[in-house]
């Protein structure tokens, strides 16, 4: 009796153990099922089926890409709260859209937000799920058959497998808690997008030193002779979760291994690989599927109508495109977007789905304008609505199976690689850096301000109040506040005229340097400035900035200016003034003398000229890259943090001087100090007064507010909306 109970208490403690732990540590016994493979997918040729209640019928992928960031929040912070998730996907599918992307493994508020929208609908809102590539291991030394790069994939998949069907705890990371995986959603779930935009170094590399595994024979998924040691890595991936899957779960669903044009599979002109370094290839024509997967898979690209470079002259890159005249509209623009996207499609034997397009409506900008209207940055929130519009006209016209627009929500966090240098990293949750347009590809803007922000550039000034004046002096005023944006500014001027009338408004940041003149300008000011607002009409006002405290210069003065800044500093109190400019392009090619002087120039905008117009968005005159307005005697301004080398508002952290530094470092300061003047004769010195500052931390405010690109889309899709 007492081995009977003691064999009892430890098969009793061994099933508890096996209920505690299976879900914990992937723990299963693989019970082969006689029961067929169950899937509501399917590929048929170039078309993705989907049974979602009447069989299996054609399924247009309509999507949207989603992120895991809101304001105040890095993405690794999994803040999204489930009931925001449920508002969202309600907004979304309300918008014409039918699936979700998201990018890796959400918090278990995702998965039970998705349950329980979907459980009772009709009409769900369905998922396509990504499997994530760490970008420190992939932009390091390892190839993509190291243990942390294949074995993490591997394990990975295993873990996303377990948690679409309702079957993990798991911990998001340290210091992040564990996350309880309960809710089953797999009936939503389309399929896996696996991996990232590959970087072609990383592909190279992996195709070099593991040049003999070039062949992958699965159950599932194999690949051709002519296949790659990357592509046969992952072919091994995907073979292995649809493997787990159908064993564990008896199901299967569609599979895509992530691209872009980095690592397409064309051949192009060797100036391509010359000046772009295009020099690798990921093809998964060169991956096949066995009988054994009855739900089939599909070609991802994320392709952009401004990136890379030469998809801007296609035409002419060694490329053949077939009926070219079929791409050049009534202008005689030849369209190198929907060439690309078509081409792509003609090549492959299977659907092609465009998992990423779109554009920023950001006021900086990060590459050249090649394709007119679609750029990365600098367009308006209506020029974004109508990108978004013609992308996906293109994508469809191109006969691709399906497209999912970037991005749902703006992300504050985001980073750019032409301001990334400015800013203070640890800190861009808290403030919304309007120069760095990698922030803004979502449809959902989160503007400052709980319900309202605290000023909107349009002409009334009944928001101002006595507190946010600075001074005033001979019927002209000026006052300033600001916001988690904007540094605002108000400026009255009895009987102005902007035809005639310049103002002049010095801004004094830093006491590291300044000049209390401007070369060639009459007059000056009370105090040593770092920046001058010139206003001068609606077409040519601007922001300059004192020589001493221009970023650009000391970051890619090389490049630029082809000399050492640190060799050749300006003096502190130099009266030099000169343009705020951002940079486009850095050039790579370590080759060839381009210009007269032996060295390839980089490309820069000027960021500092400032746009008329209304920047109120419920005017129906809005225009989201406004930056002043006039009415009457009156004139609104909003400038972004960064134009003035704040590097942190929300410590009040700006840029230390660069050549005590040797770089970028940060300053705190409580105030700066600001005026106005006309400079009409020597003698005329500008009174400067000044504006306290404090930082607000943490502790942000912010709203929702749906951008013109999501009624664009409604409208495309539904036929309904504003």
């Amino acid at each position: 009796m007492k081995k009977f109970l003691i064999i009892c208490s430890v098969l009793i403690i061994i099933g508890a153990g096996w209920i505690l732990l299976s879900p914990k540590i992937g723990l299963f016994i693989g019970i082969r099922s006689e029961q067929p493979v169950h899937t509501f997918t399917k590929v048929e040729g170039k078309t993705i089926l989907a049974d979602t209640g009447n069989g299996m019928e054609p399924f247009e992928i309509r999507g949207v890409n989603m992120g895991v960031g809101i304001p105040g929040h890095f993405a690794t912070d999994y803040a999204i709260d489930k009931e925001t998730y449920l508002r969202w996907f309600s907004m979304i599918q309300e918008m014409g859209a039918n699936c979700v992307r998201v990018y890796t493994i959400q918090s278990d508020d995702f998965y039970n937000a998705v349950w329980e929208y979907n459980h009772d609908n009709e009409h769900p809102l369905y998922i396509l799920h990504g499997l994530w590539v760490n970008d420190y291991v992939q932009f390091s030394h390892r190839d993509a058959y190291d243990k942390d790069f294949l074995d993490a994939m591997l394990n990975d998949s295993r873990t996303l497998v377990d948690i679409i069907h309702g079957n993990k705890i798991f911990s998001l990371g340290e210091d992040l808690g564990s996350g309880t995986y309960h809710k089953d959603i797999s009936p939503w779930v389309l399929g896996y997008i696996l991996g990232v935009e590959w970087e072609d170094t990383t592909v190279a590399f992996t195709n070099h030193i593991e040049d003999s595994k070039n062949r992958y024979q699965g159950k599932y998924m194999y690949t051709t002779q002519e296949a790659s040691p990357f592509e046969a890595m992952l072919a091994q991936v995907g073979d292995r979760i649809i493997e787990y899957e159908t064993v564990r779960y008896n199901e299967q669903r569609l599979i895509a291994f992530s691209n872009w044009p980095t690592t397409d599979p064309f051949d192009w002109h060797e100036l391509v690989e010359y000046y772009f370094r295009k020099f690798a290839k990921v093809d998964v024509e060169h991956i096949k599927t066995t009988d054994a997967f009855v739900s089939g898979h599909f070609a991802s690209y994320h392709v952009y109508p401004y990136f890379p470079d030469y998809l801007g002259f296609l035409d002419i890159m060694g490329i053949e495109v077939k009926d070219k005249d079929r791409f050049v509209d009534e202008h005689g623009v030849f369209d190198s977007y929907r060439a690309y996207v078509t081409m792509l499609n003609e090549y492959h034997t299977i659907p092609v789905v465009i998992a990423e397009y779109g554009v920023p409506s950001a006021r900086g900008r990060a590459q050249s304008d090649r394709n007119t209207g679609r750029a990365q940055g600098g367009m308006s929130e209506a020029d974004q609505a109508r990108a978004l519009v013609t992308c996906y006209q293109d994508i469809m016209e191109a006969g691709c199976a399906g497209s999912i627009a970037f991005t749902w929500q703006d992300e504050w966090f985001k980073r750019t690689w032409n301001t990334m240098a400015y800013t203070d990293l640890t800190k861009t949750p808290y403030w919304s850096d309007y120069q760095t347009n990698e922030q803004y590809f979502g449809i959902l803007s989160f503007d400052p301000g709980k319900e309202k922000s605290v000023c909107y550039v349009d002409g009334d000034v009944s928001e101002w109040t006595a507190q946010d004046l600075v001074s005033e002096r001979e019927g002209m005023s000026i006052w300033s506040k600001y916001d988690e944006k904007y540094l605002y500014f108000r400026i009255h001027k009895d009987q102005y005229d902007p035809e005639t009338d310049v103002l002049y408004v010095p801004i004094d940041t830093t006491p590291k340097s300044g000049s209390t003149s401007c070369r060639g300008l009459k007059g000056s000011f009370e105090r040593p400035a770092d920046f001058l607002m010139i206003l001068d009409g609606k077409d040519n006002s601007r922001v300059l900035v004192q020589r001493r405290y221009e970023a650009l210069r000391a970051i890619y003065s090389h490049r630029v200016y082809l000399e050492d800044a640190y060799l050749n500093e300006p003096a502190r109190d130099t009266d030099e003034f000169t343009d705020i400019r951002l940079m486009l392009q850095v050039p790579l090619d370590p080759h060839e003398e381009l210009d007269t002087t032996g060295y390839d120039i980089g490309e820069t905008f000027d960021t500092g000229i400032l746009t008329y117009g209304n920047g109120n968005p419920e005017s129906t005159d809005f225009n989201s890259l406004s930056d002043f307005i006039i009415r009457g005697d009156e004139i609104e301004i909003r400038l972004p943090w960064l134009l003035l080398n704040f590097c942190n508002p929300s410590e009040m952290m700006i840029h230390d001087d660069y050549y005590e530094n040797y770089g970028i470092e940060g300053l705190p300061i409580d105030q700066f100090y600001t005026g106005i003047g006309e400079l009409r004769s020597a003698s005329e010195v500008i009174p400067m007064q000044a504006v306290p500052l404090k930082g607000w931390g943490k502790n942000i405010t912010y709203h929702e507010r749906l951008k013109e690109g999501y009624y664009a889309l409604q409208q495309l899709w539904t036929g309904t909306g504003e």
